[in-house]
């Protein structure tokens, strides 16, 4: 019989724990598509100030297979997920959001996935009953980020389950501003991915505000992705070579004594060459500093999908 444990991150969301719970436990019920798996739910409180605490103790004393993590204040989406991940023992894990806009019923999908061969099964947000700015926010961003690394569904996820190998893989990974989507897919690793309607938040209010969502941006542009620096080293290069030519299209306008007045020519050959010169040192900087970062990330060099 395998294990299935759900990681639940929580930050004030009371009223859906509850249901959350329900909607996990039926699936493993008499005759649930999981009936046959066992299971286990790790509520993580990721330093919610509202009632979402007494909910989940309340979900524990009804259930024994729930285990709860308390932080002491907030620490953000990734370090609660982390925290459930090292806790967790079944031998599929599964994250999941407790404000009841993941299908539960998605899981058993999932899990047949999972037992047909997948050690990563990714349910990606096909569409969302969301405001149009939420999605007009999503497209654009998700937009930008599948142009550096085009694995990643155009809808994004957040809902994923992980074998224990890919788990133990992803736990490996350092550092502190990560961006967990790109982690999760990394090290290419048989992947399955299922798309889905994220539902409209029915109980409370999202707390996923503009700051947030910026940060995520922000994490996989410098986490995820060498495209800023890349920009920046090709952008460099080009200057100091167009500084370069029209600093010998000014030397040659002095010969020819057509500059606006004396002096102006070595002004500009000067302001050029050396702002051509800054911008590619920058870009090599830049280029360091990336590899700097990827070397602290520790990262495995390589991961083996199959050995004889």
């Amino acid at each position: 019989m395998s294990k299935i444990s759900y990681v639940i991150p929580v930050y004030h969301n009371e009223g859906s724990i509850k249901r959350t719970w329900e909607s996990i436990v039926a699936l493993f019920r008499g005759d649930g598509p999981l009936a046959a798996h066992d299971y286990e739910i790790l509520f993580v409180n990721d330093g919610s100030k509202d009632g979402s605490q007494a909910e989940i103790e309340e979900v524990a004393r009804l259930d024994p297979k729930v285990r709860r993590i308390r932080f002491s204040r907030n620490f953000g989406q990734l370090a609660a997920i982390v925290a459930g991940y090292r806790h967790a023992s079944g031998d599929a894990i599964i994250n999941m959001s407790a404000d009841l806009q993941d299908p539960a019923e998605l899981t058993a999908d999932m899990v047949g996935k999972w037992g047909a061969g997948s050690e990563v099964v990714v349910a990606f947000r096909e569409d969302r009953e969301d405001s149009f700015g939420a999605k007009f926010f999503s497209r654009l961003a998700y937009g930008a980020l599948r142009a550096s690394n085009p694995n990643i569904p155009a809808g994004g996820f957040d809902f994923v389950l992980m074998s224990r190998r890919a788990l133990e893989l992803f736990l490996s990974y350092r550092g502190r501003n990560r961006f967990y989507q790109g982690d999760v897919i990394w090290a290419g690793l048989p992947t399955t991915y299922l798309p889905y309607v994220r539902r409209k938040r029915e109980v409370g209010k999202s707390q996923y505000n503009f700051s947030k969502k910026m940060k995520l941006f922000y994490d996989f542009l410098l986490d995820g992705s060498y495209l800023p620096i890349r920009i920046m080293s090709m952008c460099g290069v080009g200057f100091s070579l167009l500084g370069v030519a029209y600093a010998a299209v000014i030397v040659v306008g002095w010969m020819l004594h057509t500059t606006p007045f004396t002096g102006w020519a070595p002004i500009m050959v000067a302001l050029l060459v050396i702002g051509g010169i800054l911008m590619f040192m920058l870009g090599i900087i830049g280029e360091y500093l990336w590899r700097i970062l990827d070397e602290i990330k520790d990262k495995p060099l390589y991961v083996i999908d199959d050995e004889k």
